[in-house]
């Protein structure tokens, strides 16, 4: 699978603290390699259908969506992301 980032990811990222950034850098590799690593702690959105988040670390979480062949990242940031989409 690949990656495609929305706009909103790309601002989302640049707005992130560099040792986040690394951070998610490395659970976006996890991701492409094996989207059930315990450490992602993939789980849906209730929210939103279609929508499923995973974990960066303990503040921090990403959400995406899985299309044929690619995860579309659609937001990072703080758990609060959710209520900002």
């Amino acid at each position: 699978m690949r990656l495609t980032k929305t706009r909103r990811f790309i601002e989302d990222y640049a707005a992130l603290p560099a040792q986040v950034q690394r951070r998610v850098d490395q659970r976006l590799l996890s991701l492409v390699e094996n989207i059930a690593h315990p450490s992602l702690r993939v789980k849906r959105v209730r929210r939103y259908e279609g929508v499923l988040e995973g974990s960066v670390n303990v503040s921090y979480r990403f959400l995406f969506q899985v299309t044929a062949g690619a995860y579309v990242l659609l937001r990072v940031g703080k758990h609060d992301i959710l209520g900002k989409r």
